[in-house]
């Protein structure tokens, strides 16, 4: 009864308080892929170095970042605090916040993904049934 109570109020939550649609589960397993291959999203994706050097100023997240490249969605980073021998942040106990609060659902509006071995994964608040049975009761409701 409890745990069911538990559930009902935590969906509540994360739907209505946070507006997420996604819990995140499990645990990092340091395979430093989220600190490679990083595209920046401020308004839109940066596309320019001196669009980044302009964000460098603003926070200094964008200072641990590192150009390594450009494809058609824009400039591609890596976090320079990666050591690439151990997949370990070198100054994982202050990381920043984006950092700290990674992966967010944020991540699959701008088009990405999860790496593939990522030991964190999104899982829908609702289910799919419980999103299609809305829809149909709305429907219902309007006809």
């Amino acid at each position: 009864m409890l745990d069911k109570l538990y559930k009902t109020l935590r969906k509540w939550y994360y739907l209505y308080i946070l507006h997420r649609k996604y819990y995140r589960t499990g645990s990092c397993n340091a395979c430093g892929r989220c600190c490679q291959k990083i595209y920046v999203k401020h308004t839109s994706v940066v596309q320019t170095e001196a669009e980044f050097e302009r964000l460098k100023k603003q926070h200094v997240f964008y200072t641990y970042l590192k150009v390594i490249g450009k494809d058609e969605t824009g400039l591609v980073f890596e976090c320079t605090n990666l050591d690439k021998e151990t997949n370990k942040c070198k100054i994982h106990k202050n990381r920043p916040g984006i950092c700290r609060r990674y992966p967010q659902e944020e991540l699959f509006a701008m088009g990405g993904t999860l790496a593939e071995h990522c030991g964190y994964k999104l899982v829908p608040v609702e289910s799919f049934e419980e999103v299609f049975c809305k829809v149909q009761k709305r429907i219902k409701k309007d006809l």
